[in-house]
């Protein structure tokens, strides 16, 4: 709880030897208007991270002892934040000065919203990051409006189906109450696995065009090497057997083994096409799968039922 006059949320930054990332990042959370704190969640860097940080004596440090993935990180800034709200922005991400003020509006404005997304740009471009998430109906996460130029539509406010954990802002108690972020993911879907329980729960999730953030895009992590490959292709199996209903749980298993076999005499260049790169997702998921089973009957009477209605809620388009 937070007494009269105190931040009402915090500003969650995960970082993993990003000691070149976190000037931006903290300066630009430093000029926002409205009242904050800031926890960077500090994954056991050992680039001199420590030396940064410690030009910022308002912000407050969670160290922890190993690297615990971007999933790890958020989750241990959710089970941190003392206040009603949470944000979370990527160390390799900075804020525009309405940025926070933009993320709050909707929660402050409306108790069904959940949680908010940012209008997130690529620095590089000035094109669409993301716009919020959608699925495709093969239950694959997709950011929305990725690589469009930016203005209409993604300058209209708009219900959506996901939240970008790049920049993003949440009820603490609603997150923590489903269960948080998924430890295990370690990178990748951790913040499509909790947006989907959100909306099992009746929380909708808004995307605020008004909160904007620019992202030097995989300046934390390579979308071309086998671990990014690795992380994305389990973690989606994972959230479907946690989140979706069963059909099209059991049939994107199916269709991944299938794919994997075609592979095994047909490999592409890409890692994730590569049948031996395939078969060791497979066996990760396959590790977790009882835990990810027993997740879902946790979740029990949440989960949808109906694949027309996990189309209307969650596919975009």
């Amino acid at each position: 709880m937070t007494g009269a006059g105190q931040p009402r949320v915090t500003v969650v930054v995960v970082t993993w030897n990003g000691a070149h990332l976190l000037r931006p990042c903290l300066d630009s959370l430093a000029v926002q208007a409205v009242p904050h704190r800031v926890l960077v969640v500090d994954n056991a860097s050992t680039d001199g991270t420590q030396q940064v940080l410690a030009g910022y004596p308002d912000v407050e440090v969670l160290r922890l002892a190993s690297n615990t993935g971007f999933a790890g990180g958020a989750q241990a800034g959710l089970e941190r934040a003392g206040t009603e709200y949470v944000a979370y922005l990527n160390n390799d991400a900075t804020a525009e000065p309405g940025w926070l003020a933009g993320l709050l509006a909707p929660l402050e404005d409306d108790p069904g919203v959940g949680a908010t997304t940012s209008r997130i740009v690529l620095a590089s471009s000035g094109r669409i990051n993301n716009a919020g998430g959608a699925l495709s109906r093969w239950g694959a996460g997709y950011d929305r409006g990725y690589g469009e130029p930016d203005g209409p539509p993604y300058d209209t406010p708009v219900d959506v189906g996901f939240f970008c954990g790049g920049g993003c802002a949440l009820r603490t108690r609603t997150a923590r109450e489903l269960g948080g972020f998924p430890v295990d993911f370690f990178l990748y879907y951790e913040d499509t696995d909790l947006s989907w329980r959100m909306g099992l729960a009746g929380r909708r999730i808004r995307y605020a065009p008004d909160s904007v953030a620019h992202h030097l895009h995989s300046a934390t992590s390579d979308q071309a090497s086998a671990s990014f490959a690795f992380y994305n292709q389990r973690n989606q199996l994972l959230t479907l057997v946690r989140n979706a209903p069963a059909g099209l749980a059991v049939g994107a298993v199916l269709r991944f083994l299938l794919i994997t076999a075609v592979r095994a005499v047909r490999p592409g260049r890409e890692h994730s096409q590569r049948a031996r790169h395939r078969v060791t997702v497979f066996g990760s998921f396959c590790r977790l799968l009882p835990r990810a089973a027993a997740d879902r009957r946790r979740i029990g009477r949440l989960a949808i039922s109906s694949r027309r209605d996990f189309r209307r809620r969650w596919v975009d388009g």
